[in-house]
């Protein structure tokens, strides 16, 4: 097909968009509310999956070592720790600053902490936050082999806890997001072919007199693919501004933010650009895929 011919066709699916533009309309109103609803639902669970992290980042194993241990070895005990493949951060605790933190978090007991007329019975040790819930026994294990290390604790219970509802989770995302695609699809076909089959009559007599499959298609995946890059445009709009909306509502909360983990719920502008091209793309070409299936039948006369 000669270049002139394709720019015509290609203008000739514009033009269409606005010779029928209630079923066009009708072809963006579909395309967008389906996009958004498999895109929200998206955002959601990867929101949801990154607030499930961000409690776990909570979680933190205490490392204590030998009352005993000089300075020097507890420095060592901490680069062993930080140098374990599963440990994400480490932090070192003096007996000082657990004394400190105890007083602040139990006033009621001030009677007993004053009676050890600064005698510290705690030690040093370590805090540290592990990248794998599901590998921190492993850790615990790990950490207890190091030498001068006296005891280590993590809370197996809350672990197990996180990774169920993360389980659970992920298989109701991914099934809500599954159904949702396929009602999305349903209904664009549906409406696809209520727009071809309004044009039947336009398509045979281009049949009849002598024109090709292709030249036939070309306008109406042109009008497909326009219609569907504009239903990708609106949705990327309307989700910017929805989610936003919902962001600022949430980090406004700080109770909230402080029990979810205050860089939990990931920025729009983070993922900005995935979620346009995502949009963009599925919606130019299911708009173009849709145009194209639907008129096949209308072809074969």
């Amino acid at each position: 097909m000669k270049i002139s011919s394709v720019k015509y066709l290609a203008n000739q699916g514009v033009e269409n968009i606005w010779k029928n533009k209630m079923m066009a309309f009708a072809t963006f109103c579909v395309l967008l509310i389906s996009l958004m609803l498999v895109g929200i639902s998206a955002l959601f669970y990867i929101n949801i999956n990154s607030m499930i992290d961000g409690i776990g980042d909570k979680n933190e194993i205490a490392v204590f070592i030998n009352k005993e241990t000089s300075a020097e070895r507890v420095s060592a005990i901490g680069d062993e720790i930080g140098a374990l493949e599963n440990v994400d951060k480490i932090e070192y605790v003096s007996k000082d600053q657990a004394l400190d933190s105890m007083i602040a978090t139990m006033p009621e007991y001030e009677v007993l902490f004053e009676s050890l007329n600064g005698d510290n019975p705690l030690v040093d040790g370590y805090s540290i936050t592990v990248n794998n819930l599901e590998e921190i026994s492993d850790t615990v294990e790990q950490i207890k082999q190091i030498d001068d290390v006296y005891l280590v604790r993590a809370s197996y219970d809350f672990v197990e806890f996180l990774t169920e509802l993360r389980r659970i989770v992920t298989l109701i995302a991914v099934a809500i997001i599954i159904a949702l695609a396929i009602v999305s699809m349903i209904m664009i076909s549906n409406t696809t072919k209520a727009s071809v089959f309004a044009r039947r009559e336009e398509i045979q007599i281009m049949k009849y007199v002598g024109a090709t499959n292709g030249f036939i298609r070309t306008p109406f995946f042109v009008e497909g693919m326009v219609t569907g890059l504009f239903a990708g445009l609106g949705a990327f709009l309307v989700t910017w501004l929805g989610y936003r909306a919902v962001f600022q509502a949430i980090a406004s909360q700080q109770g909230v933010m402080n029990v979810i983990g205050a860089g939990s719920i990931i920025p729009f502008g983070d993922i900005r650009i995935y979620v346009f091209i995502c949009y963009v793309l599925a919606g130019s070409f299911i708009g173009a895929l849709g145009s194209v299936i639907s008129t096949r039948k209308h072809i074969n006369v």
